[in-house]
């Protein structure tokens, strides 16, 4: 091979070294992580959004008891209009009807609403457990991106153990190769148990391709989950893991879920807004009440002029058509009201078997932890002395191999394993409903 063909297939490697080295490196926390996803967060933007919304329409709902006004007028001009006036002059005589060209008018209405089937009232009443029911959903979608954030985090940290673990296990089966083509060129081994060696080897090495592809791949859902350049390599605090989590009751955890599961308030408040809507329809059968006012003013010249025609009263308006149009509206209502509370009764189930998976998740994982922590101890002590036994000429190439691949695999099992206690853990309070509350 030639001095410039060995430079070219060199360029490639030396490149992904410089574009690797180009990575800002940042150090986070899980609470930092936690806190740069939702600023980041385009699902708590469109929280916020829906929280003005319906803000916006309680707003429109209390304008409703304000008076409203509307001014008009009008300027028209006439080709030749006949006026025939009834009225006689004091003379007993008729003079001649006026010629009119133009006429100019405005008005000016104004009505405050006194009773409208309590309506208005209802509606606000409605529109204000909806604002509030728009909060705790948007609160809601504050724990599933907080739990999504949990979940990246623990990802990348879980794919850089894995990573780390292969690596320490790939230079180790290179070196054994080295070992092994020795003892072969001595003739102290087979040919096909170098074969061996160097399969496993080789399998590592794909292994390893795997992981960092994982780990480059979990980098980059949480860079984009934070909002962070592209270029950026985060590396997560691992003193979370360590974090000692205090025992609690399945109960407390349940009854917990009871009280501050934010969707369950939410839907609560929307029934209660279905029920209030049920009342706003039964309105519609009484009339409408309100107190009006005016003032008119109008000049038809060569005619009359009206100035200071200012009226004052009490209107009445029912519409007949409510008798026979309300009661589907009633209905309608009445049905709403009814899917919530089917919906309320489903929720409550579907929290009561959440909150007991993840629970029970949660004990699976920390009893696996005991387990394998073990297992290490006991694959770190079966290979060493399997490698004795080798080394002594007591154990096959085989034997060795396979202490070593159990060896790496109770250590990813360990690693993983302690990284799920804080995953189960995190699944287990969004499940409660108020994780402030539980880790007081």
């Amino acid at each position: 091979m030639t001095k410039n063909l060995k430079t070219l297939l060199l360029l490639p490697a030396l490149y992904a070294g410089i574009a690797l080295s180009a990575q800002d490196k940042k150090e986070l926390t899980l609470d930092s992580a936690i806190s740069m996803s939702l600023q980041h967060s385009g699902q708590m933007r469109l929280s916020k959004a829906r929280i003005e919304e319906a803000d916006a329409l309680l707003k429109q709902a209390e304008q409703r008891k304000l008076p409203d006004a509307s001014v008009s007028g009008s300027y028209v001009h006439l080709s030749s209009a006949n006026v025939d006036l009834k009225t006689q002059n004091s003379s007993g005589g008729s003079s001649a009807p006026p010629k009119i060209s133009q006429a100019m008018y405005g008005i000016l209405n104004a009505s405050l609403p006194i009773y409208a089937g309590g309506r208005i009232n209802y509606g606000i009443e409605a529109a204000q457990l909806l604002e509030k029911a728009a909060r705790l959903d948007a609160e809601n979608d504050k724990a599933e991106v907080i739990q999504t954030t949990v979940e990246a985090f623990i990802n990348l940290y879980k794919t850089r153990q894995v990573v780390s673990l292969v690596q320490a296990n790939l230079s180790q089966t290179q070196q054994r190769v080295k070992d092994l083509s020795n003892l072969e060129q001595n003739g102290l081994i087979a040919r096909n148990d170098l074969l061996r060696a160097q399969l496993q080897s080789s399998n590592t090495e794909l292994a390893l391709l795997d992981a960092e592809n994982n780990k480059t791949l979990s980098n980059t859902a949480v860079v984009l989950l934070l909002g962070l350049p592209d270029q950026t390599e985060v590396i997560p605090d691992s003193t979370v893991f360590n974090t000692s989590i205090e025992m609690k009751s399945l109960d407390e955890f349940l009854q917990n879920a009871r009280n501050a599961r934010n969707d369950r308030a939410a839907l609560d408040l929307k029934k209660k807004a279905a029920e209030t809507g049920i009342r706003s329809a039964k309105g519609e059968y009484y009339p409408n009440l309100s107190l009006t006012g005016g003032y008119i003013a109008a000049n038809i010249p060569k005619f009359v002029t009206i100035t200071n025609a200012v009226n004052i009263g009490i209107g009445v308006n029912y519409n007949i058509a409510s008798l026979w149009k309300t009661k589907a509206k009633i209905r309608q209502a009445q049905a709403k009201a009814d899917q919530l509370k089917f919906a309320e009764g489903m929720l409550d189930d579907k929290i009561k078997m959440e909150v007991n998976q993840a629970y029970l998740a949660w004990l699976s994982s920390r009893k696996k932890t005991d387990v394998y922590a073990f297992a290490v101890d006991q694959a770190t002590e079966n290979y060493r002395i399997t490698k004795n036994k080798f080394d002594n000429t007591l154990a096959s190439v085989q034997d060795l191999l396979d202490a070593d691949v159990l060896l790496l695999q109770t250590k990813l099992n360990d690693a993983m394993s302690k990284a799920d206690v804080l995953l189960t853990w995190h699944r287990l309070l969004k499940s409660a409903g108020a994780a402030e509350k539980l880790t007081k």
